[in-house]
């Protein structure tokens, strides 16, 4: 069973942080990695730093190009996770654009994701259509999960659409905005948690967007199977640094 499904199969709520890899510094992604799941973190998503990153606010996107600029590369991620599996054994989920996915070659970028034990990718701007027409295959193959993000204004068809070929979470964003603009949690996003969990979905949804503290985490999990934590994270590793993990993800839950 892909770490990701038996994560999501037991009986909690579930906390994902998502980092920059290559920030505050080059070397951080494995030291990162070590003090979230030492911290009881559920899963991580591993973000893959790109030069135009629309949908993310200002806090990721400066984490993105600080990234950039310290050095980190596709490549360079692959080698400092090539025997991540020796010391972590939590869910790692790599998440970007398509763009750097598609230079490294589809089917390269997921047997080396396989080989060193990534169970599934995020990659918002690949269109449902083409992936189930040209890559889903190639993600059997190498036994990754790719998961897939609805808003709330995405149609109840598509809802129903992607979770016919889910494997894993749906990625539930709270709101239109990008990331990092929203400081809790007002009615439309209530009422939009509560339309979704009405659906019954055959796929769990964990929100992103908006979770910085225990009263958002909470809200946000009151209707799902749980929540992503990403600005409000890296805001954090950018004030205290790897030695903040541990305080930071105790006052969440």
């Amino acid at each position: 069973m892909n770490r990701i499904t038996q994560r999501l199969s037991e009986n909690k709520k579930i906390l994902s942080i998502y980092f920059t890899a290559g920030y505050p510094n080059l070397g951080d992604t494995i030291p990162i990695l070590k003090e979230l799941e030492k911290s009881g973190v559920d899963m991580v998503e591993i973000g893959l730093p790109f030069s135009d990153p629309l949908a993310d606010g200002p806090t990721i996107q400066a984490s993105s190009t600080k990234a950039l600029q310290n050095g980190m590369t596709t490549a360079l991620l692959f080698e400092q996770l090539k025997e991540v599996r020796k010391s972590i054994s939590i869910p790692l989920i790599l998440m970007g654009y398509f763009n750097p996915v598609l230079q490294y070659g589809v089917e390269a970028f997921c047997a080396k994701c396989s080989e060193i034990g990534i169970d599934g990718l995020i990659l918002p701007d690949l269109p449902l259509a083409e992936f189930t027409n040209e890559y889903q295959p190639i993600f059997k193959k190498h036994h990754l999960i790719n998961m897939f993000l609805i808003t709330p204004q995405t149609s109840t068809e598509r809802i129903r659409q992607i979770d016919a070929i889910s494997e894993g979470f749906i990625y539930m964003v709270s709101s239109s905005s990008t990331t990092g603009k929203l400081d809790g949690f007002g009615s439309l996003q209530t009422s939009y948690f509560k339309r979704i969990a009405k659906m019954q979905l055959q796929h769990p949804q964990i929100v992103g967007f908006g979770i910085n503290n225990a009263t958002t985490f909470s809200m946000a999990t009151q209707h799902t199977k749980g929540a992503i934590i990403g600005s409000a994270f890296i805001k954090m590793l950018t004030q205290q640094g790897v030695g903040g993990i541990s305080k930071f993800t105790a006052t969440i839950r």
